[in-house]
């Protein structure tokens, strides 16, 4: 029977889902990308290869895999093919395996422009977005004044309805974030300028992926960013501008709740961050360079190191609960491999009190004092490992009151960055 499995981020993104995505692609027809825009940075390990994907879905790098683009992806075109080019020139063809939503918003200049100018009017208070033009694109979208994909195709309803929002964010941009305003004409050409290509690659994503499955074909659905960082559930206002928890898979994508067999959350050993927000655990000293060191924590699109702490399973007992997750592929656990000692945190005080859940938004969550437990780390490598019983027996007890303290089962481990360094402890297909 065909199964169809969805992989979300269980932390604040960067937990490694394009390893995991990459690595089941093997076992599906198609991988579907339902949310978020090109500020998505997975890194692909591949045969010691290295690859970055922004907006591609992942499972790309197999040469049968089809790819999707649903429509609550804000896209923009441009750099949708720069993407397309990098991997063309890496010997990876995708333009012909891709499929993109007609209803996806795009992201236009202006939205960019947008961003960056008020991050800057914020100052400290920032929210640390990447500057994409991801927010502004989502504003648009709920605002209903969006230019979408089907819009491309015609050019002069696409050129009246850019300019009537243009009037809007120049007035913005100029008279109140005091920025210089965008050339609506040249904003309108460029755009259009991609639609030919652009042309042959769209189609109705919802129809063709019903279809796809009526005739027994199973596919994975790839989240962007992170659960803790979800619109609804994350440290609002420090949180992305679109829902990234398992359900707006359907939403999405266009399917419903039914076709979704199995959600796998992705989470590392440990905990990071990037950008603005709390962070209950973070370790502001030697130990939390050393897991930034050893981790590689450096953003892959911006380069922005990441905030690193110890593992925080208050903030996973939510992301389990949110997400209704089935299993849990922990990651970067070989980052421990000589520590002396690991922790691990099983709730927090707040005001005094006993605590077992991240509550909502950011001011209630930058009050939450870690409660920790320790355990004695490992000498032994846990790099490249593939089988439970060759971990070092620290190693299994931590990853053993992980799970007890997420209330979720662990389905994959990960060892390495390579797809083959990967113990399997529950085939999410099966």
């Amino acid at each position: 029977m065909a199964k169809n499995v969805v992989v979300v981020g269980a932390q604040w993104g960067d937990e490694g889902k394009g390893k995991i995505v990459d690595w089941l692609t093997e076992h599906v027809d198609g991988v579907v990308r339902f949310n978020g825009g090109h500020n998505a940075g997975h890194t692909l390990v591949v045969n010691g290869a290295k690859t970055i994907l922004r907006l591609i879905p992942s499972g790309i790098m197999h040469p049968t895999s089809i790819c999707y683009i649903g429509n609550g992806v804000v896209l923009s075109p441009e750099a949708f093919f720069k993407e397309i080019d990098e991997l063309k020139a890496h010997g990876v063809d995708a333009e012909p395996r891709m499929r993109v939503s007609a209803n996806c918003p795009l992201i236009m200049p202006y939205h960019i422009a947008l961003d960056h100018a008020r991050e800057a009017a914020l100052g400290d208070k920032k929210i640390g977005t990447t500057g994409r033009g991801i927010g502004p694109a989502y504003e648009d979208k709920v605002a209903r004044r969006s230019v979408r994909v089907a819009d491309l195709f015609q050019p002069e309803i696409f050129a009246e309805r850019v300019r009537a929002v243009m009037d809007l964010y120049n007035f913005t941009l100029v008279n109140y974030l005091h920025v210089e305003g965008l050339d609506a004409q040249k904003v309108i050409d460029e755009a259009l300028s991609y639609a030919e290509r652009l042309r042959p690659l769209v189609a109705d994503v919802s129809a063709e992926l019903h279809k796809q499955m009526d005739a027994g074909k199973q596919f994975l659905f790839e989240g962007a960013q992170g659960s803790m960082l979800d619109i609804d559930h994350g440290t609002y206002p420090f949180v992305t501008s679109s829902n990234t928890v398992a359900g707006s898979a359907c939403a999405g994508a266009g399917v419903g709740p039914e076709k979704l067999n199995y959600i796998l959350g992705i989470t590392k050993a440990y905990c990071t961050r990037v950008g603005s927000g709390p962070f209950p655990t973070e370790l502001n000293d030697a130990v939390g360079e050393e897991l930034r060191r050893k981790g590689n924590e450096f953003g892959a699109v911006t380069g922005r190191p990441r905030r690193c702490g110890w593992f925080d399973g208050a903030a996973l007992r939510r992301a389990v609960q949110i997400n209704g997750l089935t299993g849990l592929a922990v990651m970067k656990l070989d980052v421990f491999d000589g520590m002396d000692k690991v922790k691990l945190a099983v709730g927090y005080k707040v005001d005094g009190q006993p605590v077992d859940l991240m509550p909502y938004g950011a001011d209630a969550a930058a009050r939450c004092e870690p409660v920790y437990e320790e355990f004695p780390g490992w000498k032994e490598s846990t790099f490249g490992v593939t089988r439970w019983e060759d971990l070092p027996v620290s190693a299994r007890q931590y990853l053993t009151r992980l799970s007890e303290v997420a209330g979720c089962p662990i389905a994959l481990v990960s060892t390495g960055p390579d797809r083959n360094q990967t113990i399997l402890l529950k085939d999410p297909f099966s």
